[in-house]
């Protein structure tokens, strides 16, 4: 979904809240990149929770972290309706389901990923063979195609995309640390308003063309965060004797 405005390349905010205020509504729709607390915009999600907007359609892998970046927006009852592939993780999203407090699109993974995918490039719908047979199925049109049933898939637009990267250039091109890479670009190609916090920005020309994982063609606004904090979210620890 390309940019529908004439700038020449994203703004750069000063904060988050200058970044989201005049994309936030009430019941609007978000796709948040990460997978856990990896590649997760904790910077905008804290922003997201500070300013109260509710009723709000995530889409994201998971449902959040307890006391952090998504999981202080559905801690905080801001969330109505989740697409997700592993929301079980956090104990208030099981809570708030069971108790008819949210709803829930259950997706597998890589259903997900290219709902995003398939959004951003303009498809609206797909055929995919996972999923048939099983409740994913339920109430969607079936066909058999190359010799294997499968589901049609509606594909995924948003009113935002929040992303979390590594690098950005003045032109909006963003590269990503390893494995923080996960879900973001997909989740950032789908949204009508795409907003990326990066560790820094740099002059356009710095990257090598091909070292950019994402265009800047779909970022809106850049937010600088020189001071990013890296949280673990699951810490093991073995026993040192």
């Amino acid at each position: 979904m390309k940019k529908d405005n004439d700038q020449k390349g994203p703004l750069l905010a000063a904060s988050a809240e200058e970044a989201l205020a005049p994309y936030l509504f009430d019941g609007m729709s978000i796709a948040v990149g990460g997978f856990g607390l990896v590649g997760t915009p904790e910077y905008l999600l804290n922003a997201i929770h500070a300013s109260g907007v509710k009723n709000l359609t995530v889409v994201s892998n998971n449902a959040g972290t307890i006391g952090k970046a998504l999981g202080l927006v559905l801690e905080a009852g801001q969330i109505s309706h989740v697409v997700a592939s592993y929301p079980g993780n956090h104990p208030e999203f099981v809570r708030k389901f069971f108790a008819g407090e949210l709803t829930c699109d259950f997706t597998p993974q890589g259903t997900m990923a290219e709902k995003m995918r398939a959004g951003g490039a303009g498809i609206p719908a797909f055929y995919t063979p996972t999923g048939f047979g099983t409740a994913v199925a339920e109430g969607k049109e079936t066909r058999h195609i190359g010799g294997r049933d499968c589901i049609l898939e509606q594909s995924i637009t948003v009113d935002l995309s929040l992303v979390r990267g590594e690098f950005a250039d003045d032109a909006g091109n963003i590269m990503f640390r390893k494995t923080a890479r996960n879900f973001n670009p997909d989740v950032a190609s789908c949204g009508r308003i795409c907003v990326v916090e990066v560790r820094e920005v740099v002059p356009a020309g710095s990257f090598d063309p091909d070292h950019i994982h994402m265009p800047g063609i779909y970022v809106d606004h850049v937010l600088e965060v020189p001071d990013m904090v890296k949280h673990v979210e699951i810490p093991t620890f073995r026993n040192a004797s």
